[in-house]
Parts: C-alpha cells; sequence; structure tokens
C-alpha cells in the first residue's frame, strides 16, 4: 500500500461525522497530498480491495486505519 493510499485510508477514519468520504479526498488535496483525480482514483482502489463500502469502512478498513495510525504514531 503507497503513502498515499495509506494516508487517505486513515483520513477516511479520522473523518468527522458530518464530512462525506469526497470531503476528504478535497481537503487532503488541498493539503497537497495528491490531485483530486488522483484521490479518487485511490479510493477506488481502497473500494476495489475492501477497505471501504459506499460512504464507511469496512471492518478491514477500520482495522487497517487503526494499525497505520499506530506506524505513524511511533515514527
Amino acid at each position: 500500500m503507497q503513502i498515499e493510499e495509506r494516508v487517505l485510508l486513515l483520513g477516511l477514519y479520522k473523518k468527522k461525522e458530518d464530512e462525506s468520504f469526497n470531503d476528504v479526498i478535497m481537503i487532503l488535496e488541498d493539503a497537497g497530498v495528491f490531485t483530486y483525480k488522483e484521490g479518487k482514483r485511490l479510493f477506488k482502489s481502497l473500494k476495489a480491495n475492501g477497505f471501504v463500502s459506499e460512504e464507511k469502512l469496512t471492518v478491514v478498513g477500520v482495522q487497517k486505519a487503526q494499525e497505520i495510525e499506530q506506524e505513524f504514531k511511533l515514527q
């Protein structure tokens, strides 16, 4: 999993209740993590790999996001 994909998954996990997945992609685009188009491609990849369903993370997605969160805290 590439770093941008990991950041996106963590962003989706940490999003506020009133934010959509699309909002998270736009926030990360504004932060310079990736372009909107790249963010949408990464989102589709996360979805294809079973980390994301329509508008929520799957159990596997939550577990992976928690692992990523711990990795970032250690660095």
